[in-house]
């Protein structure tokens, strides 16, 4: 089982596309008299929000030029944990033919994924109040408790899914403290779980094209007679099992004492098995 290497980068998606729900926030401060002095888009960044604070209590220099700018939002994750809730049936498969262009005949299939939560927090940083009730503002509406996104699972399975991030909770922290020198550092902290699957690995098996089944009779005997010989292809020979097709069915009977050979696709000396598959 272990020491396949697959990696369908499910959780960097996930990752990418939470970022992405936040990439486009903009606040807007005004004068006394409500005229629009700044408009300005928050920058967003994934890292932890101790290595932020850790940045402003080092540089205690207000009007250094390298100093980190508020406000700003970051996330990064928590925790990630299994979800019986969600479990699939283990047993039951998702299948794909490879394209028309791949004359190999081949079939992928992929077992049922399995349910996982991952937490992640996003944090609003600002010195302003106003700034962060801005940003904080824009955000919330949108989650009732939840936003849905739709993610390309797999994109060789063909497999789209709705993945919904939820808002569990909204904390709040005003780091000032000290003495005037310090830097102010408003925080809100607003904690999501993201509700996804992983994907195992994704095998493949030809296609079979042909079934046969011959019948015999007599299997007390050393040599029993095949009656019947019933076979089914796909109409026409060439479909895909996404196509639309019929199927031919044949049958033949038979009085001889013979049984066919899959590996040289001939009939050969008889078995003592009374009826015999064929799968091709």
């Amino acid at each position: 089982m272990l020491g396949q290497q697959f990696y369908h980068e499910t959780m960097r998606n996930i990752i990418v596309a939470f970022g992405t729900l936040f990439n486009n926030i903009h606040l807007v401060r005004k004068n006394n008299s409500g005229a629009v002095t700044q408009t300005m888009k928050v920058p967003l960044a994934y890292g932890p929000k101790q290595k932020w604070l850790t940045r402003l209590d080092a540089d205690a220099d207000l009007a250094s030029k390298v100093a980190i700018t508020l406000p700003r939002l970051g996330f990064e994750i928590q925790n990630l944990a299994y979800d019986p809730a969600r479990k699939l049936n283990r047993v039951q498969k998702f299948r794909k033919v490879k394209s028309a262009t791949d004359k190999s005949n081949k079939l992928d299939h992929q077992y049922m994924p399995v349910p996982y939560n991952l937490d992640i927090e996003l944090y609003a940083m600002a010195k302003q109040s106003d700034d962060a009730l801005q940003i904080v503002e824009q955000i919330l509406p949108y989650f009732q408790p939840d936003y849905t996104l739709t993610i390309n699972d797999m994109a060789d399975m063909g497999i789209k899914r709705d993945v919904p991030i939820v808002l569990n909770s909204v904390n709040y922290e005003d780091s000032y403290r000290g003495d005037y020198g310090d830097r102010r550092a408003i925080i809100y902290t607003l904690g999501f779980t993201s509700k996804f699957y992983l994907y195992g690995p994704v095998t493949s098996s030809k296609v079979i094209k042909t079934v046969q089944v011959d019948q015999y009779t007599d299997i007390e005997t050393a040599a029993p007679k095949r009656e019947q010989r019933y076979t089914v292809t796909p109409n026409p020979v060439s479909a895909d099992a996404d196509d639309d097709f019929g199927f031919s069915e044949t049958t033949s009977f038979f009085q001889d004492a013979k049984e066919f050979d899959s590996s040289t696709g001939t009939d050969k000396t008889t078995t003592n098995d009374w009826w015999i598959f064929y799968g091709f």
